[in-house]
């Protein structure tokens, strides 16, 4: 008999602790860090929440999970979303994930964009939203009234940085982050009255940031670029930004601007249209908008790319001075093409 209630115990002893490995013991099936899946619509069930786990590799097994889900709430109360599991996760931990629904924090990091199909891929590679679907939105002034914007300012509501948001957070909720982002930073160290002291609205600040930062990676270059363009903007002569060409012509791979280029009618293009562009053509940096409200009182009115083609600039205030840096510009450039052949 006692040797009956020994193995009883044994046996007791060995399935608890088999029971417990199971629940708290390591259930991933991958060796990175972490890994993702997405429970899309109609895909909430046990049955495809554990062949999502399954196929994805996220699980080793899935005993542990059909355990905890027999004796809880797990499976009712599944929600579609985008889930993170780390390495060595427990079955129990992932099903607390589960039922608690609690979703992976997503960044969405917002750099240079050029275009809105360029935030559209953006925002459909990393949420529930495809990019078309993104893409439609973007491109419909009826949509981005609730914005308060349109198609043609919508950037200047995009301040680049990382935001933080779930892959099923609607997109208008997304926009209206990024805005009230934009609205922050604006009041944030004297911005506004920055800009009005240079005779610029928030929006112009940004349109003439968007070109300045298109014009060259060097901040040095970029206050008096700035000084350039705000001289010329008081001047009422035409800014002759080669930035808004290839803007216009929507071809970002132009590296020289031919005459041709400059006949597009285009309302982009700033050699033959005076003051600034309708709205941006980019999404400047943070520190290049700035630029912009700090830029120095200068006499420059012309610049051009250094012929040692280091990407820095001249600088000058007479046009004389300019054409000579410009043919010899020019002429480097003609040199370094015909050897590129």
């Amino acid at each position: 008999m006692k040797r009956i209630v020994g193995w009883f115990l044994l046996l007791l002893i060995l399935g608890s602790a088999l029971i417990a490995w199971l629940l708290f013991g390591s259930a991933t099936a991958f060796e990175e860090k972490s890994r993702y899946f997405i429970i899309r619509e109609g895909q909430t069930g046990k049955e495809a929440v554990l062949t999502v786990l399954k196929e994805e590799k996220i699980v080793s097994g899935t005993t542990g999970l059909q355990l905890i889900g027999s004796v809880t709430t797990v499976w009712p109360k599944i929600k579609v979303g985008k889930y993170e599991v780390k390495k060595g996760q427990s079955a129990f931990d992932i099903a607390r994930m589960l039922r608690n629904g609690k979703q992976a924090e997503l960044r969405l990091v917002i750099n240079k964009l050029r275009t809105k199909s360029d935030l559209a891929k953006l925002i459909g590679k990393q949420f529930s939203t495809d990019s078309a679907a993104a893409m439609t939105f973007l491109s419909s002034n009826d949509s981005l009234q609730q914005l308060g914007t349109d198609t043609t300012l919508l950037f200047s509501q995009i301040i680049p940085d990382t935001y933080i948001f779930y892959w099923n957070t609607p997109l208008i909720k997304i926009m209206r982050k990024l805005k009230e982002n934009s609205e922050q930073f604006w009041q944030k160290n004297n911005r506004l009255a920055k800009a009005q002291s240079k005779g610029l609205s928030k929006t112009a600040a940004y349109t003439l940031a968007s070109i300045v930062e298109e014009e060259t990676n060097f901040d040095s270059d970029k206050y008096k670029i700035a000084s350039v363009y705000l001289n010329r903007l008081k001047k009422d002569m035409p800014l002759q930004a080669c930035p808004t060409i290839k803007y216009a012509m929507q071809d970002f791979t132009i590296t020289r601007i031919y005459e041709k280029y400059l006949l597009n009618p285009s309302p982009y293009n700033t050699y033959r249209r005076k003051g600034l562009p309708p709205g941006p053509i980019c999404t400047p940096s943070p520190k290049t908008i700035d630029i912009i409200l700090e830029a120095p009182v200068t006499d420059y009115l012309f610049f051009v790319a250094k012929s040692d083609f280091s990407g820095y600039h001249h600088f000058s205030a007479s046009y004389e001075e300019h054409d000579k840096y410009a043919k010899e510009y020019q002429r480097q450039l003609d040199i370094y093409m015909a050897n590129k052949k």
